[in-house]
């Protein structure tokens, strides 16, 4: 689990989340890329998800364990620490 805040730092540049979620709503390969594990800072999930809108997201967190808390994912447990550069 990650955010979008995350990924764009990870790739180069912590302001730019808005693009990560640009990129991940027409993301071309959701088998391969699990752009359903990307969600704001406060553990939220997109009401605009690009592959059945928000609940469909929560579907697939569910699906692999993930559990939510007043409707939101519990960043502190299941966000993605570890950083390699």
């Amino acid at each position: 689990m990650a955010t979008y805040g995350q990924v764009a730092a990870l790739a180069g540049n912590k302001r730019l989340s808005r693009v990560v979620g640009y990129a991940l709503h027409v993301n071309p390969d959701p088998g391969r890329i699990p752009c359903y594990r990307v969600v704001n800072r406060f553990g939220e999930v997109s009401s605009a998800f690009a592959f059945g809108g928000g609940n469909r997201q929560i579907e697939l967190l569910q699906a692999e364990g993930v559990e939510f808390r007043d409707g939101r994912v519990d960043m502190k447990k299941y966000q993605w620490k570890k950083v390699i550069f």
